[in-house]
């Protein structure tokens, strides 16, 4: 199986807790994801991939995006992802 990829854009003060739901979420399954925090303003990788983002956005495998987050939709979206 490969690894899950989760990726997360935080564009604001605001969205601190949805990164750290994600890390928390993604430690359950070890080394099986991937994680990475972008901070908007400081980090640059993901503007050549996907280009401006204005909110906070999870994105799995670089294909999946995630506007709309909350705990729960974390857990159910990264939960699916380790699903297959």
């Amino acid at each position: 199986m490969a690894k899950v990829q989760i990726e997360f854009i935080n564009t604001c003060p605001c969205c601190d807790e949805h990164g750290a739901t994600i890390q928390d979420i993604a430690a359950r399954y070890g080394d099986d994801i991937d994680v990475f925090i972008y901070n908007a303003g400081k980090d640059f990788g993901y503007l050549k991939k996907y280009g401006m983002i204005s909110k906070g956005t999870m994105i799995i495998n670089g294909v999946k995006r995630y506007e709309n987050l909350s705990k729960e939709i974390i857990e159910q979206a990264i939960s699916q992802a380790m699903a297959g």
